[in-house]
């Protein structure tokens, strides 16, 4: 799921034909059973637009006939995938959480190196990665982490999402100049190169390191387990009820090692409970969470 708020826009030039109570309702509980997004009603005039103008786009003009489209056959499901990048806006950007990424670098990783029998790899997974920004913040973490402490530590970060257009720029790693600035100065040195006036890309070193796919979150009870050692969710489950934030906390607890970490926004799960895990106690006001030995 894309780390995505639902946003606006007009075709200019053409009124955009009304949307009834009922068709509203049938988009939403589509969008709800698709994505586990949820629809308010204050967000009516967001949806409306969004799917008018891309409805336009592939020569529609009623709600009804470009909803059947969607809902039948192969080409409505190539469909749905250009839809939902209407519908989301990745909202993103390089180290985000300072707060969670320190207690990443000084308490996760190094506890995670100390585990009895451990093999040598970190596997760091980004959930709702968007265009890669934070992809590529967890890899220059655990690549400093790595450095700093001389050890032979093996790692791959993976980057899931349901929008292919961010995924694809994602892979491309190429930013804006403005956008890097939020990188320390020392890692922006190290780990970026210039890709054009005003432009920047993440060095082949470290893209190495990074995978990209698609996935839609509501898939994560189902998949098979990635075994991962870190897990970071933030700023994607205030977009689901809170019915579908426990089922997809539960679904992702399923993919950690014993003894790996599952760290999400704050305040997006207060009331979370597992017998497979236990709080992580932190200084820094991180919700984090340890699977327990098996």
């Amino acid at each position: 799921m894309t780390n995505s708020v639902v946003t606006g826009g007009e075709l200019p030039g053409r009124a955009l034909p009304d949307m009834s109570d009922r068709q509203f309702q049938r988009w939403v509980s589509l969008l709800e059973a698709r994505t586990g997004m949820n629809m308010p009603r204050a967000r009516r005039s967001f949806l409306v637009t969004n799917v008018a103008l891309r409805m336009r786009e592939v020569g529609f003009d009623d709600y009804d006939a470009y909803y059947e489209y969607l809902t039948s056959g192969l080409n409505g499901r190539l469909e749905w995938t250009h839809l939902v990048d209407r519908l989301t806006v990745h909202e993103t950007r390089f180290f985000r959480d300072e707060r969670a990424l320190r207690l990443l670098t000084s308490g996760i990783l190094p506890e995670l190196v100390r585990r009895p029998g451990w093999d040598g790899d970190i596997n760091v997974w980004s959930v709702g990665c968007s265009s890669g920004e934070e992809a590529y913040t967890l890899a220059m973490v655990v690549d400093a982490f790595a450095r700093s402490t001389d050890s032979s530590l093996r790692f791959g970060i993976t980057g899931t999402d349901i929008s292919l257009r961010a995924l694809a720029t994602a892979r491309a790693a190429v930013y804006s100049a403005r956008a890097i600035q939020r990188i320390p100065d020392d890692m922006r040195v190290e780990y970026c190169e210039p890709a054009g006036p005003g432009r920047a890309r993440i060095k082949r070193a470290l893209r190495r390191r990074v995978a990209f796919a698609l996935m839609n979150i509501l898939d994560v009870n189902t998949a098979a387990p990635r075994r991962m050692d870190v897990i970071y969710c933030q700023n994607l489950l205030i977009y689901f009820a809170q019915a579908r934030r426990l089922k997809i906390v539960d679904g992702l607890a399923r993919h950690l090692r014993p003894g790996g970490v599952l760290i999400l926004g704050a305040g997006e799960m207060l009331h979370w409970r597992s017998p497979d895990v236990v709080r992580v106690a932190n200084d820094h006001d991180v919700l984090a969470y340890r699977r327990l030995a098996e």
